[in-house]
Parts: C-alpha cells; sequence; structure tokens
C-alpha cells in the first residue's frame, strides 16, 4: 500500500499540472481576446495561476517530494487547438470566453475530486481547499461573463 505522503504528493502534482495548464490557457486567451478588459483580466489570472502553482509546489517540498514544474502535454495541445480554432473562427471574444470557461469547469472539477480525497492529510486537504475557493470564484465570474454575452 502507498505511504499517505506519496499519495499526497501525486495528488498535488496533478493539482499542479492543472494549474499550469491554465496558467497556459490564460495566456492564450490573453493574447487571443479584442476586448482590453477581458485581456487584462486573462492576463491578471495567469498570473494569479501561477501563485497558486507556486504555492502547491511549496507545498509537495514540504512533503519532501519533488513538484511538478511544467503544464501537461494534454493541456499544451489544448492551447494550440484554441489557437487554430481561433484563427479559423476570427477568434471572437465570445469564443475565447467559451474556452475559457470549459477550462474553468475542468480545473474546478479536479479540484473539487482533490477535495473529496479521503487520503489527503489535513493540512493537504487545507491548502487544496484555500486555493480552491480562488478558482471558484474566477470560474463563477467567468460562467457570469459568458451568460451575458450569449
Amino acid at each position: 500500500m502507498r505511504d499517505n505522503t506519496e499519495h499526497a504528493v501525486d495528488v498535488l502534482n496533478g493539482l499542479i499540472k492543472t494549474t499550469l495548464d491554465s496558467v497556459g490557457g490564460y495566456q492564450e486567451a490573453a493574447e487571443n481576446a479584442d476586448n482590453s478588459r477581458f485581456k487584462g483580466m486573462f492576463s491578471e489570472r495567469a498570473m494569479k495561476r501561477e501563485q497558486l502553482a507556486l504555492e502547491l509546489q511549496e507545498e509537495v517540498r514540504a512533503l519532501g517530494g519533488d513538484p511538478q514544474r511544467s503544464q501537461g502535454m494534454l493541456g499544451k495541445a489544448h492551447n494550440k487547438f484554441v489557437d487554430l480554432k481561433n484563427a479559423l473562427t476570427g477568434g471572437s471574444d465570445k469564443a475565447v470566453i467559451d474556452e475559457v470557461e470549459r477550462g474553468e469547469d475542468h480545473i474546478k472539477d479536479k479540484f473539487e475530486d482533490a477535495l473529496e480525497d479521503d487520503d489527503l492529510p489535513a493540512s493537504v486537504r487545507t491548502k487544496v481547499a484555500r486555493c480552491y475557493e480562488s478558482i471558484k470564484a474566477d470560474h463563477d465570474e467567468v460562467s457570469r461573463i459568458k451568460n451575458t454575452l450569449h
């Protein structure tokens, strides 16, 4: 049976990878948005997510693990797909917001899954819950924006 600490490191590294995917997604969204308000919001979110990733990496180090340092291949591929899709469809702000919301749904689900993991130590669960609050607030705001555009 795997050690509880090793399991926590694996879960945190999965969240780090997803968070770094989100950073890349927000950077792509900032590049593709026409509206300066959205560009600024997406750039700010990318920096906020970088900070969350750093906090999760610190938690992995505190557990004696080696933290994930880069986004996953799937995240990179998705970002390139978004670039291609925007090039082909004209990249309207509505289309960019739709893609951002899809990414927000994904990261929110990953953090919710981690919060339901009964094998995580209390300190890790507390860190994940704190990060989740930020992610959920961002998710909810993007959903509100999407609803105003549709």
